[in-house]
């Protein structure tokens, strides 16, 4: 992760077993374990009164308060719950005296991407891509963008199954630079746009997030950045329906998550189409439709459709 071209972390040590207590709220939450640490702060497990919740901590007061800010103001995007739900806002004085910010949010508990299509199967894609971008639609509609879109910073959760963001740090207000990225999922380091908060940046780096299912490893860039990126799409198979899209947003030629978001819907239901007519013979009660490598399932777009209702 960087921020604003620096790459320094603000990693906060915090023992197993402490208990940090709010300053103004006085809620205690035991520390568990820590879940990880980025530009702004740490992240650990805790819990309190019997129930688990994520707890940010930073020394940087200034950005954990944009942070809390961002949080709201997703919780009052009407009819989707983007970001985690905001549990708490505090502030810690340390045995050493020293004051610390930090926030409580719930704990999210699921699955990468990679791991819930590998165990569910490639018909999958489909139903997370329009997840994703139904999501980063409406987030782009309250005047933000995720700006650190990557694989870290999302979770499958089940029943059913809905992609959740994990960490809002790198969110940005459109219109101003990006504070945190990194730089697979940059357009910036690839040479494909600007660094400038804009719907088309987060699409960028929701292709990215696609290539990283098959990429794990990833792949650095050459004098050929474009080049290269189409390759990698056109060399994995499960993506060969989803290419055109993929690219066009490579190219920054969506103006909004709304656009790519009809394109592979249209994808979708055309392959579907197909399939349903070309199994018109078979037995109905043959259950769910799966299609082509690649395509999308009855089950699973019915899950898709269901979960918008969450």
């Amino acid at each position: 992760m960087k921020m604003n071209q620096e790459s320094k972390k603000h990693d906060i040590y915090i023992k197993t077993g402490t208990t940090i207590k709010g300053k103004w709220h006085k809620k205690s939450y035991s520390i568990k374990k820590k879940l990880g640490s980025g530009a702004v702060g740490s992240v650990y497990l805790c819990e309190s009164n019997g129930r688990l919740a994520a707890l940010k901590i930073s020394e940087q007061g200034t950005s954990m308060t944009v942070e809390v800010n961002v949080l709201k103001s997703l919780q009052k995007v009407q009819g989707n719950r983007l970001g985690p739900y905001l549990l708490d806002v505090d502030d810690w004085i340390a045995p050493s005296g020293s004051m610390y910010s930090f926030y409580v949010m719930e704990y999210l508990q699921g699955e990468t991407m990679a791991s819930f299509i590998n165990r569910n199967g490639k018909e999958w894609i489909g139903v997370l891509m329009l997840q994703l971008l139904d999501d980063l639609g409406k987030l782009h509609e309250s005047g933000w963008v995720f700006g650190d879109l990557k694989t870290e910073n999302l979770l499958v959760l089940n029943s059913p199954p809905k992609v959740r963001w994990v960490d809002v740090g790198g969110t940005t207000q459109i219109g101003r630079a990006i504070k945190e990225y990194t730089e697979f999922y940059d357009r910036g380091y690839w040479g494909m746009g600007s660094r400038r908060a804009e719907p088309s940046y987060d699409l960028f780096a929701f292709v990215m997030v696609f290539l990283q299912v098959f990429y794990p490893n990833r792949f650095e860039k050459d004098a050929s950045p474009e080049k290269k990126l189409f390759k990698k799409i056109d060399d994995v198979k499960a993506l060969s329906i989803y290419r055109t899209p993929l690219k066009k947003a490579i190219q920054g030629k969506y103006l909004s998550s709304s656009e790519m978001k009809q394109d592979i819907t249209a994808i979708l239901y055309s392959v579907q189409k197909r399939t349903r007519s070309s199994r018109k013979s078979k037995r109905e009660s043959a259950a769910p439709f799966l299609i082509e490598a690649g395509g999308i399932s009855l089950l699973a777009a019915a899950f898709y459709f269901f979960s918008l209702l969450l």
